[in-house]
């Protein structure tokens, strides 16, 4: 009789495709009071986080997802190139201590437009199922503007809505963790479906 083809007969736990949540904000700035209870709770809701694998917010928030003993997700990184010719994998700095999957990027850090074709942005976006944007300035507003034009969910966690330059108007800012979690849970939920049925696509 042929060994089964079933994943769970031979021990192997299938949970499906876990939804990826990319938390973007100020690389200059940790933004702590917001940055490090949302990466604990986001650690316990079954899910992976996505940043730009560096400094500031990105660390922030990523120290405290994979500080969480009894997460099942993983923290990922999109790292931008060295942008020279010193054939380094990435930029110094990247990635941050937390970062457990880097995506190593020729895509350059600077002197591109967050649009532009050549800005990591656009990978960022489009490998969540959520963005959640936090301080930050133009590159933060320019993900956020990209994930309206692609039709990903995303939403703001600030204390203030200046806290992110030409926020557009239409996109949702919460401004504790409780509405925030009331907002992302059901997201998840749907990402989650997508996920265990295989097709995992946030719908446009």
């Amino acid at each position: 009789m042929p060994p089964s083809t079933d994943p769970e007969d031979r021990g192997v736990k299938t949970v499906g495709r876990l939804p990826i949540v990319g938390v973007m904000g100020s690389g200059a700035s940790s933004h702590d009071a917001l940055a490090r209870p949302l990466g604990h709770w986001l650690a316990g809701e079954g899910c992976h986080l996505l940043t730009g694998g560096g400094a500031g917010v990105m660390s922030a928030v990523s120290e405290a997802f994979a500080s969480r003993l009894d997460r099942i997700g993983l923290v990922i990184g999109v790292l931008p190139g060295p942008g020279d010719d010193s054939h380094l994998e990435s930029r110094p700095g990247y990635p941050n201590p937390w970062v457990e999957i880097p995506i190593r990027t020729h895509l350059p850090h600077s002197g591109v437009r967050g649009q532009d074709a050549l800005s990591r942005n656009h990978i960022n976006v489009l490998t969540c199922d959520l963005v959640i944007a936090l301080p930050g300035s133009d590159g933060t507003r320019s993900e956020v503007e990209l994930c309206l034009t692609y039709g990903r969910p995303v939403l703001a966690f600030l204390d203030d809505r200046h806290q992110i330059p030409h926020l557009p108007a239409d996109v949702l800012v919460c401004r504790d963790l409780e509405s925030l979690i009331a907002e992302v849970r059901p997201v998840l939920e749907a990402a989650r479906a997508r996920g265990m049925d295989g097709s995992n696509v946030p719908p446009s």
